[in-house]
This record gives C-alpha cells, structure tokens and sequence, in this order.
C-alpha cells in the first residue's frame, strides 16, 4: 500500500552502500542469492522457535533485497536479476509462516497454512497482471525502477514484513495476526482481480 512512497526514502539510503559494492564489483546476483540464503536461515530458526535471531535475519534478508536492485540500476539491471528478484521473494513469503507453523503446529498450522494460501493469491494475480502488462508494452509508473510491472494493492512488502516482524515479537499472537493479515491479502487478490478484468477487457 505504501510501498511506492517509501522508494525515495530507500533510494537515499542504500545508494551510497550500493556505490561502495559496486565499486568493488560485488555482483547484484551475488546480492540476491546470499540474501535467499538469509531468509532461509530465517525460517529454519523459526522453526527451532529462536525468535529474535529468525527476525535479524529476516531484516538481513529485506535489506539485501533492497541493495541488490540498487547495485543492478548502478551496473545495468538483467532479465535475470528481475527474476531472481521475483522468484526468490515468493518463495521466502512462504518459508516465513511455514516456520512459525513447523515451531508450533497444533497451534499455527491452520493459520499459516491459510496465509500462505492468500500470499498464492496475491503473488498470482501479481504475476498475472505483469505477465500480461508486459505482453502489452505497459509498465508501472509509480514502481520505473522495478524490472517488470508492478500492480499496487492493500497488502504489499512493506506490510508484509512489518506483519512477520510482529510476529517474530509477539510470536504467541500469530494465529491473529496470521489470519488478519490473511484477510488483507485476500482482498489485495480480489483487488487484482478486478484490476485486471478492468484493464485487459477489451483486446489491444
């Protein structure tokens, strides 16, 4: 929801980081792949219910995630950094309430099994509304750095990681917050949905 207003403040922050790595020819990949291997680390420590330690790493992984689209706009952004930017993401979205679930499972699995579901819903129509934005030479104005379009809605990364930071603090509360956040991502995909019925109903 905020996710395009805050881009000029991450912008600010993380150029001179990403000029120094560029500097010394740390690659933007390198960048995205040590920053999966961040988030993974964080899902096997929720899994061993180590709180804190998962949401430092969780915070390792977003930041990386920022300083690796910086350093490609510095050298030359590629069809495969967007999609290793992309894809890793999905899959780290997932692995966080799959940990809080392993850690607890009488307690957790049904939530976190109904999150992940809605972030399918939100990740798809995502995807989707890009797919065929590309197929159509449109892209985002609000996101002209991002590699492929990027369709706004209610539940975007920002507050998705405030919501597992949350549940990282409160981990005792995550069957709420689980299932509230749930319902903001559901109607994030109807949201999509209905953009994209409006968008691409007539053929171009």
């Amino acid at each position: 929801m905020i996710d395009a207003r805050i881009l000029p403040l991450q912008k600010a922050i993380l150029q001179p980081v990403a000029t120094l790595l560029a500097q010394r020819g740390v690659k933007a990949d390198t960048i995205s792949l040590v920053g999966f291997l961040a988030g993974f680390s964080a899902f096997v420590m929720l899994g061993l219910s180590l709180w804190l330690p998962a949401l430092l790493l969780i915070l390792i992984n977003r930041l990386l995630d920022g300083l690796d689209g910086a350093v490609a706009r510095i050298q030359g952004p590629t069809h495969r950094g967007a999609y290793l930017d992309i894809a890793l993401d999905m899959v780290f979205y997932a692995l966080i309430p799959l940990g809080f679930a392993i850690a607890i499972p009488e307690a957790n699995a049904l939530p976190a099994a109904v999150l992940i579901v809605t972030f399918v819903g939100t990740g798809s129509s995502f995807l989707a509304f890009s797919a065929v934005s590309a197929r159509l030479g449109r892209n985002a104005p609000e996101f002209p750095t991002k590699g492929i379009y990027y369709a706004a809605g209610i539940a975007e990364g920002f507050e998705t990681i405030a919501v597992f930071v949350a549940m990282c603090l409160l981990p005792t509360n995550f069957p709420l917050l689980a299932y509230c956040f749930a319902a903001l991502c559901a109607l994030t995909t109807l949201i999509r949905w209905r953009q994209g019925w409006v968008a691409f109903s007539t053929e171009e």
